[in-house]
């Protein structure tokens, strides 16, 4: 199924950003894992909208309906689902995409494949919105990886060329949690402030900006993964790409690493504390698709948001003729300021599968 991921813990995602509801059902949770309610809450409150000039104007409470899997605020070992209501929808904005479609979105791709039946109001099943139930799922084996000290966090590392001051090599929960209370998700306030600024500036100019999204992983052991076609840098970047928007990812140096010798990126080994460690971590936690046990490091570009409020060249499919194309809705500025959480999510929900896998 093209919308569930994950081996033994499976995940899969459903609705459409203007039907009824969203959701998720995961099949191999763990039992009698207790899940925080108010924490999960807090978590899907990062990724809102609706609440700032630099992010969209639909306001949706975004509290999930637990349907089953749970008792006594404990999982029960059965099926996991939960859904969101969608409340907060105009889908009259939309009209004008069933015939034009939006330069940059799916609109044409999801015409063709599907014959022109799919439902593409506010996205369809290819919006944003549908981030919303991967935060649930996501939120849920944040809290289960943590009880076995294992903590993973993000930041928005650039904006509009702008750069945050990128994680510390072993940056700790404490830093994840400082970044997770802000309005804002980054490291250094003036940089955001900046960050800000553009966004803002962007949306007066009727346009979008992307970002890049840095996220860490601490505490996960080393073993993990499986070589070649099933390693963790592939599992990670399988489910990272399901997040819409997401053009590119990159494990430890990434790219930087093509630009270096054999001597500047290898990681020196050395006994630390009476273990195994490595001196430093261009590798990014992973070797041979294996983990380390060094901190995974990821960062993930995020494309503009491609519906903007600006004239574009587009065609109308009933003509089959060159037309023009004003975006209505309300659309994110720059999405990667709300997909920082989204991207802890889609990780935790990755490392706890292996970790499931490997037991």
């Amino acid at each position: 199924m093209s919308s569930e991921f994950g081996n033994k813990l499976k995940v899969s995602i459903f609705g459409q950003s203007h039907g009824e509801a969203i959701g998720v059902v995961i099949n191999g949770l763990p039992s009698g894992e207790k899940i925080d309610l108010d924490k999960l809450q807090g978590f899907m409150e990062r990724r809102r909208g609706g609440k700032n000039p630099y992010s969209t104007k639909r306001s949706e409470a975004d509290v999930p309906k637990i349907l089953s899997g749970v008792i006594n605020s404990h999982t029960c070992g059965m099926p996991f689902s939960a859904i969101i209501e969608n409340a907060d929808k105009r889908s009259g904005d939309y009209s004008e995409i069933l015939d034009k479609p939006r330069p940059g979105h799916a609109d044409y791709t999801a015409f063709v494949k599907w014959e022109g039946n799919a439902d593409m109001r506010g996205g369809g099943h290819f919006s944003g919105r549908l981030t919303a139930p991967l935060c649930i799922a996501g939120g849920i084996a944040k809290q289960i990886l943590e009880r076995r000290g294992i903590f993973v966090g993000a930041h928005l590392y650039e904006v509009a060329g702008i750069s945050d001051t990128p994680f510390p090599a072993y940056p700790d929960n404490a830093l994840f949690e400082e970044i997770a209370q802000k309005d804002f998700p980054v490291i250094d306030n003036d940089a955001g402030k900046k960050m800000k600024e553009a966004i803002v500036d962007a949306s007066k100019e009727l346009d979008s900006v992307g970002g890049i999204i840095e996220c860490v992983a601490t505490g996960v052991p080393a073993g993990l993964g499986e070589p070649m076609f099933d390693g963790m840098e592939n599992r990670l970047a399988a489910a990272l790409f399901g997040i819409p928007a997401v053009k590119g990812v990159e494990f430890g140096l990434g790219f930087a690493s093509a630009r270096l010798k054999g001597s500047e990126n290898n990681d020196p080994y050395e006994m630390r504390d009476g273990k195994i460690r490595t001196v430093t971590n261009n590798a990014g936690g992973i070797l041979g698709g294996i983990t380390n046990g060094e901190p995974l490091r990821m960062r993930l570009a995020i494309k503009p948001t491609p519906s903007i409020s600006k004239e574009q060249n587009t065609v109308s499919l009933s003509g089959m003729e060159n037309t023009k194309l004003v975006v209505k809705g309300r659309h994110d500025p720059c999405i990667a300021a709300r997909a920082v959480p989204v991207v802890e999510a889609v990780a935790a929900l990755v490392i706890l599968d292996t970790l499931i896998e490997g037991k």
